[in-house]
């Protein structure tokens, strides 16, 4: 099974109107209601895609009690999350029909006690002895250690299980640190990492500071990729638009996937875009429109680039 790490769980809410304006009351044409939280949303499409998935991380209160709800019955989803006193958070999608632009609104999340962050410590180590790879994904809630990721990358080197790491600032620093097998910075991320715009060049600095390989989302253009094979680019065929949320999670699901199925890079890169453009055009985040997907896939041309050493 493939391990899926979202210690800033959320209930992620969708609404739809016609036309969002600041300073004015709006009519809500459609809400839509899902377990959230970068980790959940690689989880449903990896689900989707055939794989036995476990999540875990940290749920509470009674918006976790609704989270954990709706995962009941969840093809191919175990629920391995830990139980802490203060409440899951909320995160508010409000998409505007009229234009497909999305304003995203993202609760902090709940204050974890040490007890809690050694329990669930605890808890993921069991989990490694039947994962077959871990995704680390998302915001850190308050109370967690910024150092956090590293621990749990080191903790699944000693078990030998493959780790892919997608957070962003400090955590993600710390993160490289301890040497994850794969790293999935957007642009922006990669960036404030290393200094660099050039993404190539910022990809080059990522690996020296530990990370094994480096894939960095380049929005509408695409993939890029350095790893130890080789670098690659891989834009998207076509430029859709909707609703971008959870499209980079998309892309954590197809590199994990692919890499289960010892998959090559490019076709590893191939699927990951495909996923991800896919997702946009869906309506609701961690789910990809499958007739987009199985399109996209047989499109996404793949180039090797030099320069890579």
């Amino acid at each position: 099974m493939i391990l899926t790490v979202t210690l800033n769980t959320a209930l992620d809410i969708t609404y739809r109107v016609r036309s969002l304006r600041p300073h004015a009351s709006h009519r809500v044409t459609e809400v839509t209601e899902r377990p959230g939280g970068k980790g959940l949303n690689v989880a449903r499409v990896l689900a989707a895609l055939g794989h036995e998935v476990t999540v875990t991380g940290f749920v509470g209160g009674a918006t976790g009690h609704a989270l954990q709800e709706q995962l009941l019955g969840a093809e191919r989803i175990s629920d391995a999350l830990v139980p802490v006193h203060g409440s899951t958070r909320r995160t508010v999608a409000v998409v505007d029909t009229s234009t497909g632009d999305t304003t995203q609104l993202n609760e902090p999340g709940p204050s974890i006690a040490p007890a809690e962050w050694a329990a669930f410590q605890e808890a993921y180590e069991d989990l490694l002895g039947s994962a077959s790879a871990v995704a680390l994904c998302g915001s850190l809630p308050p109370g967690v250690p910024v150092g956090a990721y590293g621990t749990l990358i080191r903790t699944a080197r000693s078990a030998s299980v493959p780790v892919l790491l997608d957070t962003s600032g400090e955590p993600l620093r710390r993160g490289i640190a301890a040497r994850p097998d794969i790293v999935k910075p957007n642009a922006d991320e990669l960036a404030e990492l290393t200094g660099s715009h050039e993404p190539l060049q910022a990809m080059k600095d990522t690996r020296r500071r530990g990370a094994h390989a480096v894939v960095a989302s380049l929005g509408a253009e695409g993939l890029c990729a350095l790893t130890p094979d080789g670098a690659w680019r891989a834009p998207a065929p076509d430029r859709l638009s909707g609703n971008p949320t959870g499209a980079g999670d998309s892309a954590v699901a197809g590199l994990l996937s692919a890499q289960a199925e010892k998959l090559p890079w490019p076709d590893r890169l191939a699927r990951a875009v495909a996923l991800s453009a896919a997702t946009v055009v869906s309506p609701v985040a961690g789910e990809f429109d499958r007739k987009t997907y199985d399109d996209l896939v047989t499109r996404v041309t793949v180039s090797e680039r030099a320069g890579a050493a």
